[in-house]
């Protein structure tokens, strides 16, 4: 899976309703929208721009979902697959 793809991946899975699993682990209708929102500009800036604005993205959606209190578990871990992806692109 290439970087588009996850975070195509990303932003699908954050449109839908969360499950009360999700809930669980800390999610909120608003987090859930807010992180989706900043995975969807940051896809946009890529595909408008090409591979190389991914220098310019310095995505903190790590520190982000700790902040929140967000535990490990499905959404978890398809943001940070597309977070570790974009720092992937950077490098």
């Amino acid at each position: 899976m290439n970087l588009t793809e996850a975070l195509d991946k990303a932003v699908a899975a954050l449109k839908a309703p969360l499950e009360p699993t999700d809930r669980e682990q800390g999610w909120t209708d608003d987090l859930r929208r807010e992180i989706q929102e900043e995975i969807s500009v940051h896809r946009s800036a890529l595909r408008r721009h090409g591979p190389w604005m991914a220098s310019y993205l310095r995505p903190r959606l790590g520190e982000w979902m700790a902040r929140e209190g967000v535990q490990p578990g499905r959404l978890h871990a398809v943001v940070m697959d597309a977070q570790t992806r974009l720092a992937d692109a950077r490098a």
